[in-house]
């Protein structure tokens, strides 16, 4: 989750947003944006992948067996 919540910080720092600016334009409320920021564990996925692809990125399931070869 720190992974997560370095990436969005930074990349709404880098486009000058304010997290309550950034979240209007994603179309999540402002809580969101903090709990991503925030590295929380408790996130909707959907949520998180609306935030996501306002840089042209998605969160996906993975299979494990994928993860091992």
């Amino acid at each position: 989750m720190k992974q997560l919540a370095e990436f969005v910080k930074e990349r709404r720092k880098e486009v000058s947003l304010t997290q309550e600016e950034f979240a209007d334009r994603a179309g999540v409320a402002l809580t969101v944006i903090r709990k991503i920021e925030q590295g929380k564990t408790n996130l909707n996925m959907d949520k998180v992948n609306l935030v996501l692809r306002m840089f042209g990125h998605e969160l996906a399931p993975v299979n494990s067996k994928d993860l091992n070869k």
